[in-house]
């Protein structure tokens, strides 16, 4: 008996397996055909954005320089919030049984907060000397 109920619940999984994989795939497929959609259009918006920054900058160069730090401007924030945690983490968790690991720590936030700084103030000191720099 205890035979038959366990080939029997073998039986059903297997079957569940199929079922839900059968379903998966088809749902992995309408995703797929609708993330191809939004990824021409976030494709188109970045080449607007692009030719945006040219007309306002009045260049290609100084246009394309200016996309270029507007986009690490916006990712330099997590990334360097993830280096300060990382850092605080080696500071005041692992460094309080490891002195090197606290001066590592240390390291770590103030590079990582001196990073954050630089990569904010340098597209705005490079509008300003776009604007006033070059007359």
């Amino acid at each position: 008996m205890k035979k038959a109920i366990i080939i029997v619940t073998i039986f059903i999984i297997i079957f569940g397996i199929f079922v839900c994989t059968n379903t998966v795939c088809a749902a992995e497929q309408a995703i797929d055909e609708e993330t191809e959609s939004r990824l021409v259009e976030i494709k188109e918006n970045a080449a607007n954005s692009l030719e945006d920054y040219q007309e306002k900058y009045g260049s290609d160069i100084y246009g394309t320089v200016a996309y270029i730090l507007n986009i690490i401007r916006i990712y330099s924030i997590p990334f360097c919030f993830l280096g300060i945690a990382i850092g605080a983490i080696h500071k005041y968790v692992v460094g309080v049984r490891k002195l090197d690991t606290l001066e590592k720590g240390l390291g770590l936030i103030v590079t990582f907060v001196t990073l954050l700084i630089i990569c904010q103030i340098l597209p705005l000191a490079f509008a300003v000397f776009v604007k006033f720099g070059r007359g």
